[in-house]
């Protein structure tokens, strides 16, 4: 048996409140999503926080429902950034030796897919605290992996941007309301696995 749960909406909306009732909404009504709210969702993406500021987001279906929110990085920043510092890069190389310069050259593209989703996925949280704090329904999907070079072209996202996460927003058809998680002390190692 449910019971009315009164919940906090708004931008003043407590923040641990919000998290704790912040769940998957995937059903959707289908009415449209005024554009200043979806404005006001990838305003607060952008706030995630990120190494190197290098996120876009293309709103996409915003007059019907759902609206979609891609999340996505632009990978020409960092790759410039790198081109600028070279010589400095170099040094650092040097500096490493022959042996550590190899492992880490080994590890750079792992790495740099790892930078660019941690830089993506702060800003995705945000988004999803946000719509639930403006009644709005929302889950992150990574659907499009299974299809990538169709989506981009669909959505006609350029070669040189990964998508990360499509994010469809909605009004909800179910309700907010706490969310059911393990135990703490299921979550959490203390110094070791």
């Amino acid at each position: 048996m449910n019971k009315h749960i009164s919940l906090s909406f708004g931008t003043d909306a407590p923040l641990i409140e919000v998290i704790t009732t912040t769940r998957a909404m995937r059903r959707l009504e289908p009415e449209p999503v005024p554009r200043a709210l979806l404005e006001e969702l990838v305003r607060s993406a952008t706030y995630g926080p990120s190494a190197g500021n290098n996120l876009t987001y293309q709103a996409d279906h915003f007059d019907r429902t759902p609206a979609l929110i891609i999340a996505c990085y632009e990978s020409r920043g960092p790759i410039l950034r790198m081109c600028h510092t070279f010589g400095r890069q170099l040094i650092a190389l040097r500096t490493l030796g022959t042996r550590h310069t190899l492992t880490m050259l080994r590890n750079l593209r792992r790495s740099m897919m790892v930078g660019e989703a941690a830089s993506i996925y702060p800003g995705v949280q945000n988004l999803l605290l946000t719509a639930r704090a403006l009644g709005l329904a929302a889950s992150m999907t990574t659907w499009h992996t299974m299809f990538e070079r169709e989506v981009e072209a669909a959505l006609g996202i350029p070669r040189h941007v990964k998508i990360y996460a499509i994010i469809p927003v909605g009004r909800p058809a179910g309700n907010f309301g706490p969310v059911t998680r393990r135990p703490l002390a299921d979550a959490i190692h203390w110094q070791h696995w």
